[in-house]
């Protein structure tokens, strides 16, 4: 069991939170929930030992084994995959190591009598005892079985880290937490920027092999698939459900009701008593009392309730001209770079209002078909677009197109057309830039904020066909509602690559998988597709 007691973080005078206390106990599946700068990253870290407190303390048993996944992964590009997956037992191989340099030293000192001569004794008995007892492992052994039970081949063994995609290397790092069999996993974000097999594998992992688990994600599927417990930190304050992410949103709303009730109760009585202090704060017979209502007013703890947004925004794409009957087709394509093939005689026709998403592991194609279809790469075959099509295209790295000398209100308001001017300022708050951010400029913008913008920036232009290539990543649940709202309303035809499967429900009928280098068509939903994949796909990539 972990205890965490009475944790607080101040930052520059300001108090993140303060006196919070919860265990963490065996198999305990939690989500760690809230807004966005409630201090969810800030207390995984504390917990991860990682990051200092201002105040409290996490009390760890002696030889607990906490694993920390952070949402930049920590992967270098100087090893290998083998190199790499093999940390995981690097404190193995560090004691391993000085005991073969402090053997060397005991075999060439002849100082018997000498106190740094004892004090090496002991070091080496204190060392030999806790080596010793570790579990004869074949540790190359151990690492080869991970990796291969993550879809590595034995070819990849030897490649360097930085060939792999995000999703990839998100593997070694789960690699690693595996072969440390950690009392803890800590995992802040873990589903951005992996495929949807890889999450499939992933809850698999964490619900029937993992000991206790803490997460942070804007992945509603994930979270109430694999948690049993939602933390929620709110207004410097813990709350703490025995519940998943869905029934927590229902208990919620019922705290938030019994607090206005309260609250309402709370401001009648300090009304009644303010009408009696000004009644009769001349009164001499009154003095006492006063003074007394007085001072009872100066200790009340006024009771605070939820900041919840109930505002009621819907946003729609702004109307443009009408394209052709067939915007994307796709005739026999297919792309190699050198001797490796991604896909080969590839077809698709897709219709003007049509729904579709593109789906498949990292590596498989699914951003290099985009980019043939959009004419930003050469391949053998045809990709064409339709009569009248206007694109509008949203790339793993759009942020990085932003004009960096605007602030966050002039990239926004240069493209809104008409009555959506007015309502730019509850735009950039759905998508949590608010009071001064809309001033900042992109220059300034952390890596998320500039994607939350270039998602607002293609929201307000008017397109026939959009094109979205993971644009989730870095949206918290309630950006994403606005999001997939109006892609639902959204008139023209919709490329959609993701791997929230939340997200992609409801939004399209027709999914094509990118595997084995081929590109597949499949008339169904992403729930039947999932539904009809899911075993297979855990077999071939279980343990």
């Amino acid at each position: 069991m972990i205890s965490v007691d009475n944790l607080a973080v101040e930052f520059s005078g300001h108090t993140l939170f303060s006196e919070v206390s919860f265990t963490i106990n065996e198999n305990d599946k939690i989500a760690l929930m809230g807004k966005n700068g409630a201090g969810k990253s800030t207390m995984m870290k504390i917990i991860a030992g990682v990051q200092k407190a201002t105040g409290g303390n996490v009390r760890t048993p002696k030889d607990a084994i906490i694993a920390y996944l952070p949402q930049q992964l920590l992967t270098e590009d100087n090893t290998t995959v083998f190199e790499e997956a093999s940390k995981a037992f690097s404190h193995v191989f560090a004691m391993r190591d000085e005991m073969e340099g402090l053997n060397k030293q005991l075999e060439t000192r002849a100082d018997y009598e000498s106190d740094a001569y004892m004090k090496l004794i002991e070091r080496v008995a204190d060392l030999g005892e806790t080596f010793y007892a570790l579990e004869d492992v074949n540790y190359d052994a151990e690492v080869e079985k991970a990796l291969k039970g993550l879809g590595f081949k034995q070819s990849d063994f030897m490649r360097q880290t930085n060939e792999f995609s995000g999703g990839w290397r998100m593997r070694i790092e789960l690699a690693k937490i595996l072969l440390q069999k950690p009392d803890l996993i800590l995992l802040d974000e873990p589903t951005n920027h992996i495929d949807i097999e890889s999450v499939i594998w992933l809850e698999d992992f964490l619900v029937n092999k993992a000991n206790a688990v803490v997460v942070i994600s804007h992945d509603k599927a994930f979270i109430d698939n694999i948690t049993n417990r939602t933390i929620e930190v709110a207004m410097g304050r813990i709350y703490d459900y025995k519940a998943n992410y869905s029934h927590y949103l229902q208990l919620r709303e019922e705290r938030r009701a019994h607090q206005l009730k309260a609250y309402q109760e709370q401001q009648k009585i300090i009304a009644d008593n303010m009408a009696f202090i000004e009644r009769f704060k001349g009164t001499y017979s009154k003095t006492n009392q006063v003074s007394s209502r007085v001072r009872m007013l100066e200790k009340l703890e006024i009771i605070e309730i939820d900041d919840v947004d109930t505002s009621a925004l819907k946003l729609r794409f702004p109307p443009t001209n009408r394209s052709g009957d067939y915007p994307v087709t796709v005739k026999d394509v297919s792309k190699s770079y050198g001797e490796h093939t991604v896909f080969q005689n590839a077809n698709m026709s897709i219709a003007r209002g049509e729904k579709v998403c593109f789906v498949g592991r990292n590596g498989e194609g699914k951003s290099t078909m985009i980019k043939a279809i959009l004419g930003e790469i050469e391949v053998d075959g045809s990709c064409s677009l339709g009569h009248n099509v206007k694109v509008g295209y949203f790339a793993q790295n759009q942020a990085a197109l932003l004009d960096e000398s605007l602030t966050v209100f002039q990239t926004v308001d240069e493209v809104a057309k008409g009555d959506v001017r007015t309502q730019i300022k509850n735009i950039l708050g759905r998508f949590m830039f608010k009071g001064d951010d809309i001033d900042k400029k992109v220059s300034v913008l952390s890596g998320g904020e500039k994607t939350r913008l270039a998602m607002v920036k293609l929201l307000l232009e008017p397109v026939n066909l959009l094109i979205l290539d993971e644009p989730t990543n870095h949206l918290d649940l309630k950006s994403k509602d606005v999001l997939k709202e109006a892609l639902a309303s959204f008139d023209g035809t919709l490329i959609l690559v993701s791997h929230d499967r939340d997200f992609l429900q409801g939004l399209s009928k027709k999914v094509f998988e990118f595997k084995d280098q081929r590109v597949i068509e499949h008339f169904e939903t992403i729930d039947d597709f999932l539904v009809r994949n899911r075993i297979e796909s855990l077999k071939a990539i279980d343990l």
